[in-house]
């Protein structure tokens, strides 16, 4: 009997504490909605022929479904914001151990590359908090956390977020079951306007080479996805600003001649891929809107079906089913958000999961 009251103690426990930390996490619903996207990976039972990861450079810039309508491809984006080198190796392990059929090809945004040490806390939350626990994710958190921050939090978050009852609201209670459904397969929309009104000049450096931290990730990358026979594809892409330099270039270019990959900078092809930073940017160049990225996705796509042959997949009748279901949403969405922008100037409108 003794042994019965104590078990059914510590279950009783352990559903509390495990319910208060659901309830006390940030939901990502009404703000800061990049938060949601690593998450979402694993809620996908679809074999994906291409994978995407990197930063906001990544997410906000390649449609996957304008690559699955233009091409038939499958496609998923493992992209967060400030996602260094390292939460990139580590998302990479992470989707490649979940992959129900590894894909063909994968993709990484360079950008993070100028970073060679850990920074904020808040940047490491929106990669670190949405990954399932594993031992790459405790891997992941050992590199990425800064010195002031406690790995138990990660492990769990209710530590973290114990006091965020103060700020309790009802879409904590209405996302207690379900996570809010940010993007469609990890590609966040944005369909309004923001035109480039000036270009900041770059903050003046010193030195310009990449750290060895970044390398070895990078150079794991390869390897990971040598040992899987995935082709590694190496981009920057496009923006105005921040600042990529020529001398950052130069590196990525001996690196992807070393390692016989593939690297494309689409900065150099801008008026090729028809980009206009007065319409297909949300956020005055730094990031491309969804029109934009449409452009970006049909240019991308064409290069990846004709180096690597990936298959078109709009004849198999269960995948199609699938990708036309997802094409709808993503289509509902962007006609809601034009409809906000025609009647009231802006969009209030992002999450693909409108109704309550």
């Amino acid at each position: 009997m003794r042994v019965i009251k104590i078990t059914t103690a510590i279950v009783v426990f352990v559903l509390i504490f495990f319910s208060l930390q659901r309830l006390l996490m940030p939901k990502y619903a009404s703000f800061a909605l990049e938060g949601g996207l690593i998450r979402e990976y694993y809620n996908s039972t679809m074999d994906q022929d291409l994978i995407l990861i990197g930063d906001c450079e990544v997410y906000a810039n390649f449609s996957t479904i304008a690559l699955w309508e233009e091409f038939g491809i499958t496609s998923f984006i493992r992209g967060s914001p400030q996602q260094l080198v390292w939460k990139s190796y580590y998302l990479l392990e992470d989707t490649l151990r979940h992959a129900n059929q590894m894909p063909q090809v994968v993709v990484f945004n360079v950008m993070a590359m100028q970073y060679g040490e850990p920074l904020y806390e808040p940047y490491n939350r929106l990669t670190l908090d949405g990954m399932r626990m594993s031992s790459t994710k405790i891997r992941a958190i050992q590199t990425s956390r800064t010195e002031d921050e406690d790995w138990l939090s990660y492990i769990f978050p209710f530590f973290r977020f114990k006091d965020n009852w103060r700020y309790l609201s009802s879409e904590d209670f209405r996302y207690f079951f379900r996570d809010p459904q940010v993007s469609i397969n990890g590609f966040m929309i944005r369909s309004d306007v923001v035109p480039v009104s000036f270009i900041p000049q770059p903050m003046p450096r010193v030195d310009f080479q990449f750290s060895d931290m970044a390398y070895y990730y990078l150079e794991r990358m390869v390897q990971l996805t040598n040992e899987h026979d995935i082709e590694l594809v190496l981009i920057k892409a496009p923006n105005l600003f921040p600042y990529w330099f020529s001398e950052w270039d130069e590196q990525i270019v001996a690196f992807a001649e070393k390692h016989d990959l593939l690297y494309i900078n689409f900065l150099n092809y801008q008026d090729e891929i028809g980009l206009d930073w007065y319409i297909h940017s949300f956020n005055a160049g730094l990031h491309l809107n969804v029109f934009g990225a449409e452009l970006m996705s049909r240019y991308f796509g064409r290069i990846l079906q004709e180096k690597f042959d990936l298959p078109d997949r709009r004849s198999e009748p269960d995948v199609a089913a699938m990708w036309d279901a997802m094409a709808e949403q993503y289509h509902n969405l962007i006609r809601i958000q034009q409809e906000e922008i025609a009647s009231t100037g802006r969009i209030s409108t992002f999450l693909i999961d409108t109704n309550p």
